[in-house]
């Protein structure tokens, strides 16, 4: 009667550890942004890039590549809204810069059909957003400035703005 009592007792110690662990593996956690902070990003963005003389729209975008926020500068073309969204969607898909998504998928590599998905856009401007543990909280879009390289230029002043913030 002693052994059974063990090894009940055995038993439901081991079901309670374990419990816990398989309840665990049902289950994904992840990171993602306030809705106050993608605004902030997206309105630093924004700024950085009238600083600089170009109108512009930005999008920012959950881990999942949701819209969180966009701003559209006054003077700012009507395709900003399409393209800083996309970016900001592609950056987030792919893990990766638009720009470097560009080079990616260039007519010579193998990667190029990921060109004829109807969001993905390789255009530069769109970046990742990274926790300070190396989480993806976000992605975020520019579009509208004379270059790409100034869109991504003033994503990144967009990212530095909430750094602070993120860097669990």
């Amino acid at each position: 009667m002693k052994h059974y009592l063990l090894a009940a007792l055995a038993a439901l110690a081991f079901g309670l550890v374990s419990a816990p662990a398989s309840a665990q593996d049902a289950f994904v956690e992840h990171q993602t942004i306030t809705p106050e902070l993608a605004q902030t990003m997206a309105t630093a963005a924004m700024d950085s890039c009238r600083e600089k003389g170009a109108q512009v729209g930005v999008t920012v975008v959950d881990r999942f590549g949701i819209p969180q926020a966009f701003i559209r500068d006054r003077f700012a073309g009507l395709h900003v809204y399409e393209t800083s969204r996309r970016k900001a969607w592609t950056s987030v898909s792919f893990r990766s810069s638009t720009t470097d998504l560009s080079n990616a998928t260039s007519a010579d590599k193998d990667a190029f059909g990921i060109r004829f998905l109807s969001e993905a856009l390789p255009l530069g401007g769109g970046l990742v957003v990274y926790s300070g543990e190396g989480a993806i909280v976000a992605g975020i879009g520019v579009s509208g400035a004379p270059s790409p390289d100034m869109d991504e230029d003033c994503a990144i002043d967009g990212i530095e703005a909430i750094e602070d913030e993120i860097a669990f």
